[in-house]
């Protein structure tokens, strides 16, 4: 346990300084990031036959049938779950040839679930707009973090390997 919180704590000092330092103030992944997440959710749009377009690129903006329905700005872009996601896989014991294929795949659900989000979210805007901030802050929120933790305990109890089985079964 004290390996997972000195390996967890270092990873968070590290995303801090990376994300403050070099990441975040060219803004360029966040933007690319918050760009590819409308382009997809407006794809999904597309695919179960709404006329969904990305209107524009500062913040990128899903658009209905030509109007304005959610604009994706950089703090919903994912980029924080992705590495919240990474670090746990990372910090959590497990043979490292499991991790290298568990955390880009977990990352790209996790993108899956983000863009599907930000579809609903246009479509909630579109028919049931009285509602969207709830389901933005509070249903969304909920559902992200559920699924992450899934993912998490996916790791812990069947990919970790004896580490994880030991502490799975110690914890329930």
């Amino acid at each position: 346990m004290l390996r997972f919180t000195l390996i967890a704590v270092a990873l968070y000092l590290g995303w801090i300084v990376g994300y403050e330092q070099i990441l975040g103030p060219n803004n360029g992944l966040d933007r690319t990031l918050s760009a590819q997440v409308a382009t997809s959710a407006a794809a999904l749009l597309r695919g179960v036959g709404f006329a969904a377009h990305v209107t524009s690129l500062a913040p990128p903006t899903v658009s209905l049938a030509g109007q304005p329905a959610v604009f994706v700005g950089d703090p919903c872009n994912g980029l924080v779950l992705y590495a919240l996601f990474a670090g746990f896989v990372l910090a959590f014991p497990g043979p490292l040839r499991h991790k290298l294929w568990f955390m880009p795949t977990g990352i790209f659900l996790i993108f899956g679930l983000n863009a599907l989000r930000v579809a609903v979210l246009a479509l909630n805007h579109a028919y049931w707009y009285h509602t969207v901030e709830f389901n933005h802050h509070y249903t969304f929120t909920f559902v992200a973090y559920g699924f992450i933790f899934g993912l998490w305990m996916l790791w812990v109890k069947r990919l970790a390997g004896p580490v994880g089985n030991i502490i799975a079964v110690q914890h329930g």
